[in-house]
């Protein structure tokens, strides 16, 4: 209907103004007398101000220049109006770049070489410890221990721990002496390996390792996963169902660390010690004597603990339990028993 009345409105009046007066869009009118192009689209035509292929060569050849080479594209352009020459505007340039594949850093800058990945190969203990700090919660929030752990990572022993009320560089110089003198290592004989905290990267544990003949090896900056032995310790700590959520107290923390050590050392077999159960280093106490073995006619006895009736092997019975305060009487390094004081 519209339709109809437009054709008669138009001629008399317009069109620009029959299509206000039916309500009629006047680009839908225009449109429509237009039938729709089939096929592709048609090439736009080259602006009459646009650069001849020698032009565009020219512009290149300028800004690769020895006096421009290392200048943005603005700065070229300005620099050729200062002398009187004219050759593109700025977004030219750029386009010419980019078209090169160009557009990028001009400046001749320093860049720094890849960092190597640290690997670290042992063939038996006492060659390559990797040691690290975890926090361990205390008795209110914001209260945290600090656990100093050192690990050999060709038997997964546990050299030498403390737990400390602080982070600081001289307490980990006097942790890694006193580790290293107790376990009698050589000068040239060991490397230790950690990550870049403030205590591992600080001028006395520097200056300790290498008085006693220690090779020193980080991790890479930005890098979570260059020191996998010690995380994966940590995480057997943390994941332990006899890990309490806090610690009453500093005394509690190396009293449930003591014991978990003394079973993580002497109680456990890893994929890294090749299944086998303890000692799993060369320093470490003897081995326990093997149980006499049953008669054949008897059937095998579980082991239980006392008041339970079943064997129950996810806590150890050498672990204290969450919130108890009883002091365990358990084997711990020489590290332990001077620092933790």
């Amino acid at each position: 209907m519209i339709d109809t009345a437009f054709t008669e409105l138009a001629p008399v009046t317009s069109t620009a103004r029959a299509c206000p007066l039916l309500g009629k869009s006047r680009a839908t009118h225009y449109r429509r007398q237009v039938p729709p192009v089939q096929g592709p689209a048609r090439p736009r035509p080259a602006p009459p101000t646009a650069l001849t292929e020698a032009e565009r060569q020219h512009v290149l050849t300028v800004l690769r220049s020895a006096q421009y080479c290392d200048l943005a594209p603005a700065q070229v352009w300005a620099r050729l109006l200062d002398d009187g020459v004219y050759l593109c505007s700025v977004s030219t340039m750029y386009r010419l770049l980019a078209a090169a594949g160009e557009s990028r850093e001009r400046r001749r800058q320093r860049t720094h070489p890849a960092r190597k990945k640290p690997e670290l190969t042992a063939t038996g203990p006492n060659q390559v410890w990797s040691w690290d700090i975890t926090k361990l919660p205390g008795a209110t929030r914001g209260v945290y221990y600090e656990l100093f752990v050192i690990i050999d990572i060709y038997s997964r022993y546990v050299v030498g721990w403390t737990v400390a009320a602080a982070e600081t560089g001289e307490l980990a110089s006097e942790f890694i002496a006193t580790t290293v003198t107790g376990q009698g290592v050589e000068p040239g004989q060991l490397s230790l390996h950690a990550d870049r905290g403030t205590s591992m990267t600080s001028k006395p544990v520097a200056q300790l390792l290498v008085d006693l003949g220690v090779a020193r090896s980080h991790s890479r900056p930005h890098v979570s996963n260059d020191n996998p032995f010690s995380e994966a310790q940590f995480k057997t700590l943390k994941y332990c169902p006899a890990f309490p959520s806090r610690f009453g107290s500093i005394a509690d923390a190396r009293t449930f660390c003591a014991a978990f050590f003394e079973h993580y050392n002497h109680s456990t077999a890893t994929p890294g010690s090749a299944c086998t159960l303890p000692p799993r280093s060369t320093t470490a106490p003897p081995p326990r004597s093997a149980p006499t073995a049953a008669p054949p006619s008897t059937p095998p006895t579980p082991r239980t603990r006392p008041g339970s009736t079943t064997d129950d092997l996810s806590r150890p019975s050498s672990l204290p339990r969450p919130g108890s305060t009883t002091p365990t009487a358990t084997h711990s390094s020489r590290t332990s028993d001077q620092l933790s004081q």
